[in-house]
C-alpha cells in the first residue's frame, strides 16, 4: 500500500463522519443542551455554595462558570466519544465500518482513523460551544482557543478508545449503553469538572485520591491549562499516557462479528 492509499482513507473516512453528524442535527443540539444546562442553571444556583480561590491557571478570582467550561468541555467529548464508540459497534455489525475493515489496510490504522474523526467532529461542537459561553462571561485568551486543540484531540482519542475497548467487551449489543452509564457518570462527577480537586480532598482523602486516578481528571485539567496557556506537563503525560495503552489494547481487542444483537445467532468464526 501506497502513502496515497492512506491519505484517501484518511479524508474518506473524515468526510463520511462529517455528513454523518451534518445529517444527525440532533445529535448537535443534545450534545449542547447538557453542557449549556450546567453553565445556566446549576452555575447559578452552585455560584455561592461553590467559592473557587485563587487556584492554577487563574491569576484572580474567578466566577464559577469560569471554572466549570473546561469540564463541561470534557462532558461534550466524553459523550460524544461513548456516543461513537457505540455507533462503531452497530457499524462493526451492520454498517460501514463491517466493510472498511475488509480492506487491505492495517485495521489500527482504520481504527485510530476512525476515532480521529468522531474526535475532530466533537472538537468542532466544543467550539461552538466555547463562542456560546462567552455571552456568560467566560473569555479565555485568544490564543487559548488555538493552543486548548491538542488537548482536546487527545482527551477525544482517549475517551473514544475507552468506549471501544469496553465495546470489544459486551457480547450483546444491548448492553452497551448501559455499560456506558456505569463508565460516563462516575468519570465526570469523580474529576475535576465541576469541583477543584482541593474541594474532594476537605471532602475525604479516599474521594481525592479516586479523582486523582481518574484518567478524565487528568484530560480536564489539561484542557484547562491549554485554555488559559499554561503548560500542566503531569496532566499532558498521564493522558497521552493513558491515550497510548487505551488506542493499542482497543485496537488489538476490536474484532469483527464479537458483539451480537439480543435474539440473534452468533456468526461463525
Amino acid at each position: 500500500m501506497r502513502p496515497v492509499h492512506y491519505w484517501h482513507c484518511f479524508v474518506g473516512i473524515q468526510t463520511r463522519e462529517w455528513l454523518r453528524f451534518w445529517q444527525q442535527r440532533t445529535r448537535f443540539a443534545s450534545a449542547l443542551v447538557r453542557p449549556l444546562l450546567w453553565l445556566v442553571v446549576f452555575a447559578a444556583g452552585f455560584r455561592a455554595a461553590l467559592g473557587v480561590s485563587i487556584i492554577p491557571p487563574y491569576q484572580t478570582y474567578i466566577t464559577y462558570e469560569t471554572y466549570i467550561v473546561p469540564g463541561l468541555c470534557g462532558m461534550i467529548v466524553l459523550f460524544n466519544s461513548m456516543q461513537g464508540a457505540l455507533s462503531m459497534v452497530y457499524d462493526r455489525e451492520l454498517g460501514s465500518m463491517r466493510v472498511l475493515l475488509m480492506s487491505p489496510l492495517p485495521r489500527p490504522f482504520l481504527l485510530v482513523t476512525k476515532l480521529l474523526a468522531m474526535g475532530v467532529v466533537s472538537i468542532g461542537q466544543v467550539y461552538i460551544f466555547l463562542l456560546v459561553a462567552r455571552l456568560f462571561d467566560v473569555e479565555p485568551p485568544a490564543w487559548g482557543y488555538l493552543a486548548v486543540f491538542p488537548a482536546l484531540l487527545m482527551a477525544a482519542l482517549m475517551l473514544g478508545a475507552l468506549g471501544l475497548l469496553i465495546a470489544t467487551w459486551v457480547k450483546q449489543l444491548e448492553n452497551f449503553a448501559g455499560v456506558m452509564n456505569f463508565v460516563i457518570f462516575p468519570m465526570f462527577f469523580l474529576s475535576s469538572a465541576l469541583y477543584p480537586l482541593w474541594k474532594m480532598q476537605e471532602a475525604g482523602p479516599w474521594l481525592y485520591w479516586l479523582c486523582q486516578l481518574n484518567p478524565f481528571t487528568h484530560a480536564v485539567e489539561a484542557i484547562r491549562f491549554s485554555l488559559y496557556l499554561q503548560w500542566n506537563g503531569t496532566a499532558v503525560g498521564i493522558t497521552g499516557a493513558v491515550t497510548l495503552v487505551l488506542a493499542a489494547l482497543a485496537t488489538a481487542g476490536f474484532r469483527p462479528q464479537r458483539t451480537r444483537i439480543l435474539g440473534a445467532r452468533p456468526a461463525n468464526g
